[in-house]
């Protein structure tokens, strides 16, 4: 295969930042298709970012054997479906969060991913690629953190009735969840891509700010499995938004911008306990390489990882423990009980979150 990968795009929505992440990558992605229902939107795209073909049949943009990649940017609920097709059709895959609707699919599109041998899919998190959660996972790696203690991470967004005018959101036969599963999931992704699995939790959930199904106030306490705890909330009803990360070690805390869309980006401060450990954390800081993030970042990972056959920079395994998350705050929501994890498969809600009666 080519050093430039030939990507088929559905969806025309969200689509529009992957497309710019593209655009930053074009000598090693080349956009030549876009897909989507919506005319006016999809036409739309084509024409800001050059792309020379559009079409409303996904079927068969998939089959073309003109094309590498398919990059899925369409609702929740279709996701499995797409995400399968096109693994069997033999293209690699990016898709858009939530990736799936249960810890089922996950762990059957592992296997099928692995009948396939070849194709690979990668989920989308592109936060986890700011410069400033990168410089964290650097400290941490270098033996600068020291044991963990506490996370923090508040996801205080605003979302009122224009948002849910779109009629596939906050239902949860097509949305699949609420505040939890598409939008703080980027914050617990950071949580998981620091510290690893979740190990227990309990969480409160609500459905307070706006007239829909699903939740949009949740609060949740975290024993991770590496022994640390965390705690998180979660609402859309901050008229005021801010996204922000606090991380307590041993030797460091390290605290994000409450910048609601950038979190993981600079400036982050990052606090020693004493004047000589400060010195090595700053040298540290002082040598970090600065890159592009966000979407941009990660596929650039992702077409090295292309190249070398390795395993994409954001893996299936990433997308089991955040919806494991997501998964087991439901359960404890409906329970009021603690949730432990893994979410195997004899637990309740292995093969849907999904409250009795949707669909």
């Amino acid at each position: 295969m080519s050093g430039k990968f030939r990507v088929g795009v559905i969806g025309a929505g969200i689509a529009a930042r992957h497309l710019a992440g593209f655009g930053w990558n074009k000598d090693l992605f080349d956009v030549v298709v876009l897909c989507s229902l919506d005319a006016d939107r999809g036409e739309a795209l084509c024409r800001e970012f050059g792309i020379p073909e559009y079409t409303q049949d996904a079927e068969a943009m998939i089959a073309r054997a003109d094309l590498d990649i398919i990059d899925i940017c369409t609702p929740p609920s279709s996701h499995f479906k797409l995400c399968r097709r096109a693994i069997e059709a033999g293209k690699h895959v990016i898709c858009e969060k939530p990736l799936f609707g249960s810890i089922a699919e996950v762990d059957e599109m592992v296997g099928i991913v692995a009948k396939a041998a070849g194709p690979k899919l990668m989920p989308i998190f592109q936060y986890r690629y700011g410069s400033g959660l990168q410089k964290l996972k650097m400290l941490i790696d270098l033996g600068l953190a020291g044991e963990a203690f506490l996370t923090t991470i508040e996801t205080h967004w605003w979302r009122g009735p224009d948002y849910y005018a779109v009629p596939w959101r906050g239902k949860w036969a097509s949305e699949l969840g609420g505040g939890l599963l598409g939008h703080a999931i980027h914050a617990h992704d950071m949580l998981n891509y620091i510290h690893g699995p979740c190990a227990e939790l309990f969480s409160f959930g609500a459905t307070l700010v706006n007239p829909i199904e699903v939740e949009d106030t949740a609060a949740l306490s975290v024993r991770m499995k590496n022994g640390s705890l965390a705690s998180l909330s979660m609402t859309l009803g901050s008229r005021e938004e801010i996204s922000r990360l606090r991380f307590c070690f041993r030797d460091l805390v390290a605290e994000s911008i409450i910048e609601p869309y950038t979190m993981g980006r600079d400036p982050w401060t990052f606090k020693a306990g004493n004047d000589e450990h400060q010195e090595k954390v700053d040298a540290a800081l002082a040598r970090y390489e600065v890159r592009e993030d966000g979407y941009t970042r990660q596929f650039e990972l992702f077409h090295e990882a292309l190249i070398r056959n390795e395993e994409p920079p954001v893996t299936l395994g990433d997308a089991r423990n955040s919806l494991e998350l997501v998964t087991a705050a439901y359960h404890s929501q409906r329970t009021g009980l603690p949730t432990s994890l893994p979410i195997l498969p004899d637990h309740p809600l292995y093969r849907s979150w999904l409250p009795e009666g949707a669909c």
